[in-house]
């Protein structure tokens, strides 16, 4: 029975690398990978950027860039151009008489030309962060807050993806008209369901794999991500078989396993923008649960209790939705 389990995934597997669709699919966790490394800023990044004259001071360039981004330029014409573009990037020259002025747009927020202001005066007197005498209190957080957020919606997004991949397998096996032929075949509708589901929940393990590494969690604990991984897959799996076994046409499957894009997104907005009291709102979203499991996975700081709290109430969700589209899963397979 195991050995036809996996025949049909092998069968899925290939006929998936055969589709540009599920094969965008598969490459996707990279993609969201390489996107969240490009844009999701450091933990200690700063969003001022500062203008200077290529060799006019190669003393105050080093020092400025320990407090901001510096870019350097060849000619003065080419530093007041760069001024004037649309974003808040201030310049500092220098004047006949070898001190220093700011050069700005005039529109860009006080807070930054006062950062650069004070920034040039420390320079010109020599002040370095061992003259200070503030004392950095960093609360432990080493990992950015809003790469966080964006590894953990790519992870429940992922697992979404897996069910998309089961529906439009599902969708054609109905076209080739096969579907019809595990009536006559020595494989169980038990076991023809456990074929498919298996690249639902591989696809999303590799990718989250992937994507963890190439973001920079390696020091996290694998199992519970794992755990969490497996757990979420489910709810998606289910939609896959439903959408598959209803729709006759692939763009028809992926558009409406899109409808889980609301639930998941609509339970991160509650988590991080919305009161306790309006948390229990949101229980009955699996997604919900994943997010805050995902959390204490991605900050290495959960526990087994912890993991397997959140990991059971996704799989009792699960559960409970399985009861309700068991009787259709069957009826659309006979």
């Amino acid at each position: 029975m195991i050995k036809k389990i996996l025949l049909i995934f092998q069968r899925d597997l290939k006929t998936s690398v055969r589709n540009f669709i599920t094969l965008y699919i598969l490459v996707v966790p990279v993609i969201f990978a390489v996107i969240i490394n490009v844009f999701s800023p450091g933990i200690n990044d700063t969003t001022v950027e500062i203008v200077l004259l290529e060799g006019e001071n190669p003393q105050q360039s080093e020092y400025f860039k320990q407090f901001a981004k510096v870019e350097l330029l060849e000619t003065l014409e080419d530093v007041e151009d760069r001024v004037r573009k649309r974003d808040n990037i201030v310049a500092v020259l220098p004047n006949e008489t070898d001190e220093y002025f700011i050069l700005s747009q005039g529109n860009e927020p006080d807070y930054v030309v006062d950062y650069v202001r004070n920034l040039t005066a420390f320079d010109h007197f020599e002040i370095g962060m061992e003259d200070s005498m503030v004392e950095i209190v960093d609360y432990g957080r080493e990992i950015p807050p809003l790469k966080k957020i964006m590894v953990n919606a790519a992870m429940m997004f992922i697992s979404i993806l897996g069910g998309m991949i089961i529906a439009l397998n599902i969708v054609e096996e109905k076209t080739d008209n096969t579907i019809s032929a595990i009536h006559l075949s020595p494989v169980s509708r038990l076991g023809f369901i456990a074929g498919k589901s298996i690249i639902g929940l591989v696809v999303p393990v590799v990718g989250t794999l992937l994507m963890l590494t190439i973001t920079g969690f390696r020091g996290i604990n694998y199992f519970h991500a794992f755990l969490m991984v497996v757990t979420s897959c489910m709810i998606s799996i289910l939609v896959g078989f439903i959408e598959g076994i209803n729709n006759d046409d692939v763009m028809n499957a992926a558009g409406n396993m899109k409808m889980l894009f609301l639930p998941l997104f609509g339970a991160i907005a509650g988590e991080e923008l919305l009161a306790d009291k309006w948390q229990p709102l949101f229980y009955w979203i699996p997604f919900y649960w994943t997010y805050k499991g995902n959390d204490l996975v991605l900050s290495n700081k959960g526990s087994w209790l912890d993991i397997i709290k959140y990991s059971g109430i996704v799989f009792g969700i699960s559960v409970l939705v399985f009861l309700v589209l068991a009787p259709r899963i069957r009826k659309g397979l006979e």
